[in-house]
């Protein structure tokens, strides 16, 4: 690149361009939701029929198109404004080498090559004369460098050390313009959809090493801008994001969604926004990577005969196969499958009344990780955050988030009219094995400062004059977790639910952090978990929230067996809703036990 290129090219004009990108990006995303959350939740909610059915699969492909194109634009838009911080950066460099060689009396060639005057003490009764030099390779060469220094000190004018260093700065600041060319050239090309209107999962997949390779292009745009707080609390999460402008924002989604989406406090449809490309990008990678994975052999069993007896055992086949691809294949399954059921709800809005979903949080590292609310937590009225237990992973995800569903149709119900989100937390590790790991405490306390930080995001991120009324509901060993974050921290909520409880580790309801007489515990017939579990999580005298020296209100319970408590139309159910929408009075309880018929 040559002065006259560098001098004339307006950042300014690429930052436009980007800024037109960010608004298409924009548009596509409201469009999106528009076809999603609107036009698809009306027919969910009103039509029924193989019409109805053929409009809503036209539809979910648009809003794969639209998705897509937000997408992407905001990639092109990052990449453009990255683009200009480089240019931008080296034509500073320029001008100010022009600037300071002008003012020293060179002049400056086409070339970037600078002509010094005379100058320096007289010899032989005549001053040295001027002269012409050119950009050397000394910043990369060490002997070149070493040699031009000693040059510059040997010269008799002193204009010789100076124009040397300005053909310095300027050759820099020509590589460095020529560099960001070459550089971003070949990562703005990338960014070309092909020419069909179907989003598979290679253009997913595509869209996933396009954002990686704009970020790496862009470190120095993207370290330029604010970064976000090093184990911020939600309401620095929350400052920080607030005090982004519009440009940096668009630039910290497109290139770090996976950071965005996970940050507690950041508003709930940011989260969403960023959460929903990681997890199409994953979901594309993922699915790619099982379909290259060979099937396993049908004859995965054949009989040998030991010891007189026929035994039944895996074929060499089969035990190959399992050796190379086994593990990864049951990985990507069980995940995939997590994802189906996760795009499921997405594709469920508008289903008798259900309102949009919003994808709080997302990963499918080691057991995998999924946040997903039923409406918006940061405008309803009532929250309830529901903490599943034992066995709970990624690829079980489907039943837990259809309990928050069940919940939030009873809990609208009961509502007076007020907005309800019912949240399905899925933000630790649970134990995998109720025999093996569920008698150990540390699942609970590993995993409780990122419920109760969740908590205080929801806290945060809620806009309205009126805090919300939340309540935290625990399943099983979830019970045990929301325990642990009351005992090691602030709960910050207003209610607790806890249904099938092996033991919360404190020994009485008012040790869980929420208001005197707002503890509420479920323990259906037929559930064994809470007085097997006592002896590992229980308080004090292994006591557990179904005792009633625990001060818990024991509500009644229809349902039987330790997965019931959700079950549509029950009275388990229904007693959760009135505890979430605040109508603690209309809760069936137990009568209290006769404690002199149990003396005698």
């Amino acid at each position: 690149m040559d002065i006259a290129t560098l001098k004339a090219l307006k950042p300014s004009a690429y930052e436009e361009a980007a800024d037109g990108y960010r608004a298409t990006s924009e548009m596509a995303s409201t469009a999106k939701d528009t076809v999603e959350n609107r036009i698809s939740a009306g027919i969910r909610n009103q039509l029924r029929g193989e019409t109805a059915d053929a409009a809503l699969r036209e539809l979910k492909e648009l809003g794969k198109d639209f998705h897509y194109v937000q997408t992407e634009c905001a990639l092109v838009s990052t990449a453009l404004n990255g683009f200009a911080y480089d240019m931008a950066a080296a034509k500073r460099k320029l001008e100010a080498a022009l600037a300071d060689a002008e003012a020293a009396g060179c002049t400056v060639g086409a070339d970037g090559s600078v002509t010094f005057p005379a100058g320096g003490a007289e010899a032989d009764g005549k001053v040295p004369e001027g002269g012409t030099v050119a950009a050397s390779a000394g910043t990369t060469d060490p002997t070149a460098s070493a040699m031009e220094r000693q040059a510059v000190n040997m010269h008799p004018n002193p204009n010789f050390g100076k124009a040397v260093g300005f053909a310095n700065r300027i050759g820099d600041a020509l590589k460095e313009a020529a560099d960001a060319d070459a550089k971003w050239a070949p990562k703005l090309r990338a960014l070309k959809a092909d020419d069909d209107l179907v989003v598979s999962d290679r253009d997913w997949s595509d869209a996933r090493s396009d954002q990686d390779g704009v970020s790496e292009a862009g470190k120095k745009y993207l370290d330029s801008l604010p970064q976000p707080p090093r184990d911020g609390s939600p309401k620095d999460n929350a400052a920080w994001w607030r005090n982004l402008g519009d440009e940096e924002r668009a630039a910290w989604l497109a290139l770090r969604p996976d950071a965005v989406g996970r940050l507690d406090g950041l508003p709930s449809a940011v989260r969403d926004e960023a959460n929903r490309v990681v997890f199409d990008e994953t979901r594309a990678r993922q699915q790619m990577e099982l379909d290259s994975i060979p099937k396993p052999p049908a004859n995965e069993w054949t009989w040998i005969t030991a010891g007189g007896y026929p035994s039944k055992v895996h074929t060499d086949e089969w035990m190959e196969w399992n050796r190379r691809y086994g593990d990864r294949y049951d990985f990507l399954t069980k995940s995939l499958h997590g994802m189906r059921d996760i795009q499921k709800r997405f594709d469920a809005t508008g289903t008798n009344g259900l309102p949009e979903a919003y994808l709080l949080g997302f990963s499918t590292e080691g057991d995998g990780r999924a946040i997903i609310a039923n409406g918006n937590p940061d405008t309803a009225d009532h929250q309830a955050v529901y903490v599943p237990g034992t066995t709970s992973d990624l690829n079980g995800i489907g039943g837990n988030i259809d309990r928050m569903v069940n919940l939030w149709g009873e809990a609208r119900n009961e509502a007076d009219g007020k907005t309800v989100s019912t949240i399905t937390w899925l933000g630790y590790d649970a134990p995998d094995d109720v025999v093996k790991d569920a008698p150990f405490e540390h699942y609970a306390y590993d995993g409780a400062p990122a419920f109760t930080a969740f908590l205080d995001g929801l806290e945060t991120s809620h806009t309205g004059d009126t805090p919300p009324h939340r309540t935290v509901i625990g399943h099983s060993y979830g019970t045990t977790l929301i325990g642990a974050a009351a005992e090691k921290g602030t709960l910050n909520a207003d209610d607790v639910v806890l249904a099938g409880s092996p033991g919360v580790k404190v020994s009485h309801a008012t040790e869980l952090d929420v208001p005197e007489g707002h503890v509420w515990n479920e323990e259906a017939d037929g559930d064994a978990v809470p007085d097997i579990g006592r002896w590992g999580h229980g308080g004090d005298w292994f006591v557990i929230p179904s005792d009633p020296e625990f001060g818990a209100h024991q509500m009644t319970t229809d349902t039987q067996g330790h997965s019931g408590y959700w079950n549509p139309g029950s009275d388990s159910l229904k007693n959760q809703a009135y505890v979430v929408t605040g109508h603690g009075d209309d809760v069936q309880l137990k009568p209290p036990p006769d404690y002199w018929a149990h003396v005698k």
